[in-house]
């Protein structure tokens, strides 16, 4: 189930949600480089992150689902935000270039139709960056904030879903782990938690963020050829019918 739209801006509004928005920005950051004359979809609630990718892009635009609900944005100019079935959106087939997918995947009832939807509007080599919460998390197994909502997942499962909407994992990154509290002092030492989590690769952070990309065909799997028995038609003669004549006696 889809979280409210409004308990998600006040949640980027808190302290906290800052926190993850510097942090997850940094993760998005090193997959993609400059935007310049590309056209970018943000889909779930992207909006806190598309500010920092969408400079020089050709255009931007924010799908938020309709169980969700849909907030204006940008704040200044021309709203490009709208509100989609993220499981039929009204796009042409290969029209963006990049998605960045938030608060979406963990939350959808059939995260694989979702994927496919993706794979559908995306240019050939088109890239995708899914932000999920990591079922190992802290962040997964508290409600206080919106990635404590909807299924979890772990680096495997992932990769299999991917895979298997025609999706190949390029880049991965966990993010944010720093624990989900309202603490000054945990919020004021956040870096330091990230840095002591990504140096000793922990296992414990609170968000996957993986980079994919389309892929045009799917790998067919390579089976032992098995050797196929060929059966020969044989003739056989078969016996002519017998004609039994009725003797008729003469008159």
């Amino acid at each position: 189930m889809s979280i409210d739209v409004t308990d998600l801006r006040a949640f980027y509004a808190s302290p906290l949600g800052h926190v993850a928005r510097r942090l997850v920005n940094r993760a998005i950051e090193k997959f993609w480089g400059p935007a310049r004359g590309l056209r970018i979809l943000g889909l779930g609630y992207a909006t806190p992150y598309l500010t920092a990718v969408r400079d020089g892009a050709e255009r931007t635009l924010a799908f938020m689902p309709a169980s969700q609900g849909v907030v204006n944005w940008p704040a200044t100019g021309l709203s490009a935000s709208a509100l989609v079935d993220p499981l039929m959106m009204p796009l042409p087939d290969a029209s963006i270039d990049r998605v960045l997918l938030v608060h979406a995947l963990e939350t959808v009832e059939s995260p694989s139709e979702l994927l496919y939807e993706i794979w559908r509007i995306l240019t050939p080599g088109g890239r995708l960056i899914v932000v999920a919460p990591n079922r190992r998390g802290l962040w997964a197994r508290m409600d206080t904030t919106p990635f404590g909502h909807g299924q979890p997942y772990s680096r495997s499962q992932l990769k299999a879903l991917m895979r298997q909407t025609m999706f190949s994992p390029e880049g991965w990154a966990e993010t944010l782990y720093v624990p989900p509290l309202h603490n000054w002092l945990l919020l004021r030492t956040a870096v330091a938690w990230e840095r002591f989590g990504i140096t000793l690769s922990l296992p414990f952070a609170g968000l996957h963020v993986v980079e994919a990309t389309k892929q045009l065909y799917r790998p067919a799997p390579v089976r032992a050829a098995r050797r196929a028995t060929q059966l020969a038609p044989v003739l056989v003669p078969a016996p002519a019918p017998r004609v039994v004549l009725d003797r008729v006696a003469p008159p």
